[in-house]
């Protein structure tokens, strides 16, 4: 009898912890997938954005335009990688928070573009879907941070 209490103890606290580690384990992959995509859209990387972006995308810039991907690896391919000397913005995260529904997530966070004479921030928020084991973003929308 304790012996079959101790195996229904230990099956249903594994089963009650494993999603934890599993969303765990999202955000972490999530934040890193940020990181990775704002080092490489610093240097205009056509492979990152191909990558971090759903074929379905819906894009709405913080200038007031709405695109997809098809729009946005246009604009990205006619510029071309960056060389170390051209790159005139940098570009990082702030406060990034996440929220997961299964293999679905939220990912907003503030965006920090950095140059030699200024610094701009804007808010973020994109909704990915993780396909065939990979995260992308289906939505995004930018916004201008009030000052």
């Amino acid at each position: 009898m304790k012996t079959s209490l101790l195996l229904a103890t230990l099956v249903l606290t594994s089963a009650l912890l494993t999603p934890t580690f599993a969303i765990a384990d999202d955000k972490a992959e999530l934040t890193a997938l940020l990181s990775e995509f704002l080092d490489g859209a610093t240097r205009n990387d056509p492979a990152i954005h191909n990558k971090y972006w759903a074929d379905e995308l819906i894009y709405t810039s913080s200038a007031g335009t709405r695109f997809g991907k098809a729009e946005l690896m246009q604009s990205v391919n006619s510029r071309g990688e960056l060389k170390a000397d051209e790159i005139g913005m940098r570009y990082s995260s702030e406060d990034v928070q996440i929220l997961q529904y299964g293999d679905t997530a939220v990912v907003a966070f503030t965006l920090v573009a950095t140059s030699d004479t200024e610094t701009l921030r804007f808010l973020n928020s994109g909704t990915f879907i993780r396909k065939n084991g990979n995260w992308q973003a289906v939505n995004w929308q930018a916004t201008r941070k009030a000052e």
